[in-house]
């Protein structure tokens, strides 16, 4: 056995010395050190020695192991520093060829119009509240009057995580959370921006979007205030001639409720294929906040009032950049994404 280990020692360091390239010197490892290999093989044998030859015999071993080792290394140390040396050779470098273009991202248009609107609120005395995207159905729904039964949640009881949990269906969740937190206190301006989810997807809708929902609580709040906030708010976005139109709608935790038009930005309400030769593109809806909302969360309707509306974020993005599928936001192609 000990000449055995010796000629194994002889061969392995012989192949080493002539291998070429790396996957040679890999394969030599694997003849003589692998699991099947013939240093592998001899130690099986040990079995049959005697008690005195087997500690002899095993530092052999462990000696002729370390060597084979010890030259595979030093082997591969050379070959990779001559490989690291052919490559170079090959390779020129022409330091007079100008320098790669380093490309500077830019924000994203939802970026940039959900910031615009957050300043134009802020400006407005409102703050900013951040709720969770995975709600719970008493916030998403009930605590907004939409009862279990309630025909309006067919449009949105959409994504369930588990039963009762689910991806909100908008941003409004904001207005009970913080009423929670807040009531009996006055005056409460709130907006709350944020994703949404719902089973939509084509030009102008997506399965996931951005909204704001926005709100105010005070006595004597009225619809007048509405409307006026809301001229403000659609001035500074879309210039100041712009005008808005008022058309009742549904809300379950608004009443009375209204669809929010604004005189179309392309035609300044002469009528075009932007706006169906209304003059008027629907922009938001809102409303009084629903009697049953305030008493839900802690406020009593019959001392405060206020008013509440939700805005899509997608939609301003496309009216203000005149684009005509909403499905471009979210392609992250760089050539429609430097436009902005």
């Amino acid at each position: 056995m000990r000449q055995k280990l010796e000629s194994i020692r002889n061969d392995a360091l012989k192949e080493i010395s002539v291998a070429s390239d790396l996957s040679q010197v890999n394969d030599i490892r694997v003849k003589f050190l692998g699991k099947k290999g013939e240093l592998t093989n001899v130690l099986r044998g040990m079995g049959a020695l005697s008690a005195d030859e087997r500690p002899v015999i095993g530092q052999l071993a462990n000696e002729v192991r370390e060597s084979i080792e010890r030259e595979i290394e030093q082997k591969m140390s050379v070959l990779r520093e001559a490989e690291k040396l052919a490559q170079l050779s090959r390779e020129t470098i022409d330091v007079t060829l100008p320098g790669r273009p380093f490309q500077i991202g830019k924000r994203h248009p939802l970026t940039v119009v959900l910031d615009e609107i957050k300043e134009i609120f802020l400006g407005l005395g409102f703050e900013i509240a951040e709720t969770p995207e995975v709600e719970v159905d008493y916030y998403n729904f009930e605590a907004l009057n939409f009862p279990a039964d309630h025909p309006a949640r067919d449009m949105q009881d959409s994504f369930y995580i588990s039963p009762g949990v689910l991806l909100r269906t908008h941003t409004s969740g904001t207005q009970p959370r913080v009423m929670e937190k807040r009531a009996p206190y006055i005056p409460l301006k709130v907006i709350g921006p944020g994703r949404v989810y719902r089973r939509d997807d084509d030009a102008t809708h997506s399965p996931m979007f951005h909204q704001i929902e926005g709100f105010i609580i005070d006595k004597n709040i009225s619809f007048s205030d509405l409307k006026g906030t809301l001229l403000v708010v659609v001035r500074q976005m879309f210039g100041e001639d712009r005008q808005i139109r008022l058309r009742p709608s549904f809300f379950p935790f608004t009443e009375p409720s209204a669809e929010v038009d604004v005189s179309c930005i392309m035609c300044n309400g002469a009528g075009c294929r932007v706006c169906s030769n209304t003059g008027w593109l629907e922009i938001l809806g809102a409303g009084m906040i629903h009697p049953n909302v305030l008493k839900m969360s802690g406020y009593d309707p019959e001392e405060v009032t206020g008013f509440a509306f939700g805005l899509g974020v997608e939609r301003v993005a496309m009216l203000k950049y005149g684009i005509d599928d909403l499905r471009l936001l979210f392609d992250n192609d760089k050539r429609f994404l430097a436009q902005f």
